[in-house]
């Protein structure tokens, strides 16, 4: 399957992968992924969203443009994401594009998910196009989170600038 198509219009169309992890009980980062994927959507980007246990990592393959992401836990991005990407294989992804999101508290040391996954990518041969999307959330009770102020706002500014960027 190729990893373009081609619109009415006869210009190209990127498909593009969004895949996450999410370990909370509230799936703050899933939420985030289905809020890029709801608005890359609305701007006619082909997209498809998947958790990370719910797809092969070969299928990665198939789009020209990945946005990876996963909650901060323990100052890094979750195991989860990191072993899906681990599984990939080197060097086999040279001139596809990518971009990288994560949830975190605001705190003074928190570490950045967004950032070691975009590391991870570019080793992989990814192409960074876009600056990581920081998504704060808060405690809203002991098992509940939600987003802090603004945050779902940003998120869709950031994902209309990805399609911007998408379509040039």
């Amino acid at each position: 399957m190729s990893s373009i198509q081609f619109s009415v219009k006869g210009s190209e169309v990127m498909r593009v992968l969004v895949l996450y992890d999410t370990v909370s009980e509230s799936k703050m980062t899933k939420q985030v992924a289905e809020s890029i994927t709801e608005t890359l959507k609305e701007n006619g980007i082909d997209v498809d969203s998947f958790y990370v246990k719910d797809i092969d990592a070969a299928k990665v393959k198939e789009y020209g443009c990945l946005i990876a992401g996963a909650p901060t836990m323990a100052f890094r991005a979750t195991v989860g994401i990191m072993d899906f990407l681990n599984a990939l294989g080197e060097s086999e992804f040279a001139g596809i594009k990518a971009a990288t999101f994560d949830t975190q508290i605001k705190a003074a040391i928190t570490g950045n998910a967004a950032k070691g996954i975009e590391k991870k990518l570019e080793k992989l041969g990814f192409t960074i196009f876009k600056e990581p999307l920081v998504v704060y959330v808060e405690r809203k009770d002991k098992n509940l989170w939600q987003f802090k102020a603004g945050q779902v706002e940003k998120t869709k500014a950031w994902a209309q600038e990805l399609a911007k960027k998408l379509s040039e």
